[in-house]
């Protein structure tokens, strides 16, 4: 009998109607973590709970008859706990339910992070809506603080943007109730001190600051102040375009572990979107200006890249287009000189990722580099301007960029002056000559032959460039009576005048 009693799976104790233990299984004295438990009184024996539910028990004579479940921090485990009185002794039934309470703590959890994140999905899916609406860099940063700063689940959000060629963050937009929080984050902003903000920009990627308190990158004043305020996480997304960064959005909750990993990949769209949006309202700001301002800007930096290149191999590299792609920036260079040749030096020079011969000549090629965002065209793109110009040869080159009225001049050139040998050698503003619909297919008209003007029309309205295609090549030369190699030699050749019509243009205005 003693046998079976020792090995019962439940913890077995026999206690007297004064409260000493008289006997114990093996079971209990695992669970109580205590060799030496007989002739002990209960308060001794049994760790102590919140509610002390055991030794409270024997406060009464006779002793009450209780169940529970209670949490016993010295131990670490939940026990279920019985005390069933007997007319001599109490019996103490005891059982490990930890892994019950966890799997039940787990699925609450669960079902909090999933009303969360439906939350959280739908709030995005509501700012990105409102996000296509929006005109401006203004209304943009105030469709997210509204949306995020609007809701139970945070407690206060912050845009912040810099302006082009500037490290400084400026306050766009916030709501919520930042309390003191705000306020500290916006002497941190004046005061030159470093926030987890800056870090995502500078870094380009969301930065989770989790308990906020105790993280010793924040600035201390914003510290004390999220205490003060009950705030205890911080979430920054950056707003990115490309290679491009133009701010940060900062979400405080008061939660401690408030981001997941699912919700900062959710919120990582719309830092997309939002960057995506401000892009979109610079390039409006050029393309609706009645004048633009018309930069040229000397480099005689032997670093950079495309100096470096046509200084080496003596050719002269003339930029003919550049396309931004994420954290890329793919520039189409004519060459005048050996192409093969600056292809070859480009894979040796920092800041060109890679780059390929797209055709070569007599007396040049063309060629397409990857060039990343440190370098000064990667610079440039980055401001939001506009290209037109760029030449290099002989140890300097030029550029010609384009831009608003309203932009800071004096930052967009600082952005290349303070990293490269640099300087402005031109500055003008001139009225904009826009292109009119029809100016633009009178210009198109212009350019093209008869015969590539009939090919393309026939081909268009026999609808050879639907899919599916109503005709083929050889259906469409059969009308024009000429040869399937000759249609296509006019296409090729209508559509490339179209496109250099077309993006001429849309470069131009």
């Amino acid at each position: 009998m003693q046998d079976r009693y020792d090995s019962a799976p439940l913890g077995i104790v026999e206690l007297t109607h004064d409260g000493v233990v008289s006997a114990a299984n093996e079971r209990a004295k695992q669970l109580l973590q205590g060799e030496d438990v007989v002739d002990r009184p209960v308060s001794a024996v049994f760790p102590e709970s919140i509610e002390n539910t055991v030794p409270a028990a024997f406060d009464h004579s006779p002793p009450e008859h209780r169940e529970v479940e209670e949490f016993y921090p010295a131990v670490e485990c939940w026990l279920d706990i019985s005390v069933v009185p007997s007319a001599e002794t109490v019996t103490v039934y005891l059982q490990d339910v930890t892994d019950r309470h966890r799997d039940r703590q787990r699925i609450e959890q669960l079902r909090g992070d999933i009303d969360r994140l439906t939350i959280t999905n739908t709030l995005i899916s509501d700012i990105l809506g409102e996000l296509v609406d929006a005109s401006t860099r203004t209304e943009i940063a105030k469709t997210i603080c509204d949306r995020l700063g609007g809701t139970d689940i945070y407690e206060f959000a912050w845009v912040g943007e810099r302006d082009p060629g500037s490290e400084e963050l400026q306050i766009q937009a916030s709501a919520g109730a930042p309390g003191r929080t705000f306020e500290a984050l916006s002497e941190s902003l004046e005061t030159g001190t470093r926030l987890p903000e800056q870090r995502a920009i500078e870094t380009a990627a969301p930065v989770i600051v989790q308990p906020l308190g105790g993280d010793e990158s924040v600035p201390e004043t914003v510290r004390r102040a999220a205490f003060a305020d009950g705030l205890q996480s911080l979430l920054a997304i950056p707003l990115t375009y490309g290679s491009n960064v133009y701010g940060v959005v900062g979400i405080y909750a008061p939660e401690q572990d408030a981001f997941s990993e699912r919700e900062r990949a959710s919120f990582e769209t719309v830092g997309e979107m939002a960057g995506f949006a401000v892009n979109a309202s610079r390039q409006r700001s050029l393309i609706r200006s009645d004048s633009v301002v018309e930069l040229t800007l000397e480099l005689t930096d032997g670093d950079a890249p495309l100096v470096s290149v046509a200084t080496t191999t003596d050719s002269r590299l003339i930029l003919e287009g550049v396309v931004g792609q994420t954290g890329d920036l793919y520039c189409y260079l004519r060459v005048e000189g050996d192409p093969e040749a600056v292809v070859e030096e480009l894979e040796t020079i920092p800041g060109a990722r890679e780059s390929r011969l797209l055709g070569a000549h007599d007396t040049g090629g063309s060629l397409e580099v990857d060039l990343t965002p440190e370098t000064p065209l990667g610079i440039l793109s980055a401001q939001g301007v506009t290209i037109t110009h760029a030449a290099y040869e002989n140890g300097r080159g030029e550029a010609t960029i384009e831009l608003s009225p309203e932009t800071d001049i004096r930052r967009v050139a600082g952005a290349i002056t303070q990293e490269y040998d640099a300087q402005v050698l031109a500055k003008r503003r001139r009225e904009r000559e826009l292109t009119t619909p029809e100016g633009f297919r009178d210009a198109l008209s212009d350019r093209l032959t008869d015969k590539q003007e009939t090919a393309l029309r026939t081909a268009f309205f026999a609808d050879y460039f639907e899919s599916p295609r109503g005709s083929s090549a050889e259906e469409v030369a059969e009308t024009l009576d000429i040869t399937g190699p000759t249609l296509l030699h006019h296409l090729r050749a209508s559509q490339r005048k179209l496109l250099a019509e077309f993006f001429e243009t849309t470069d131009r205005d």
